[in-house]
């Protein structure tokens, strides 16, 4: 099973949405199950670009919190949970402070953003992983989505859009 993975969109029209949809569903989100967002859309409706494709996210600082975008969540897709949060404070901690988020929580990943800078990596039996933004790179080296792949573990892959 493949799960698309974005964050840090920062759209603030809706029809800025609809292209980028539309270039992640023909390409690295065409095979998905699912997609998920760890915060900062700034639109409230960014998920009706990628329907039907089921999307669950998550609120950043840029977002009102609401029903459908909790502060933070646990997903199951097969027998995997994965924590979703978007991330807040300094980049130097933000690791370990998301990390916290789900400490007694027995995740097998952790999705989230706020950084711009995209991260796969393990930490224990956890995967850490941060799709970076696919249109605002700061000062990560290249625009950014990822994919993560459920099987009998999880694993990601990053990928670069520029």
């Amino acid at each position: 099973m493949l799960i698309g993975v974005l964050s840090d969109t920062h759209i603030v029209n809706i029809a800025d949405g609809h292209p980028l949809a539309k270039k992640l569903l023909s390409g690295p989100f065409a095979d998905v199950a699912a997609i998920i967002h760890a915060g900062d859309h700034v639109h409230p409706d960014l998920s009706s670009c990628f329907e039907p494709v089921p999307f669950y996210s998550v609120s950043g600082n840029m977002d009102k919190v609401s029903v459908d975008r909790p502060i933070s969540r646990i997903l199951s897709f097969a027998d995997k949970r994965i924590g979703v949060v978007h991330g807040w404070g300094g980049g130097h901690s933000i690791e370990q402070r998301v990390m916290e988020t789900f400490y007694s929580s027995n995740v097998d990943v952790i999705v989230f953003g706020h950084s711009h800078k995209p991260l796969c990596q393990r930490r224990g039996s956890v995967l850490l992983f941060n799709p970076g933004s696919p249109t605002d790179r700061r000062s990560a080296p290249f625009h950014s989505v990822g994919i993560l792949t459920i099987g009998a573990e999880v694993t990601g892959r990053i990928i670069a859009l520029d």
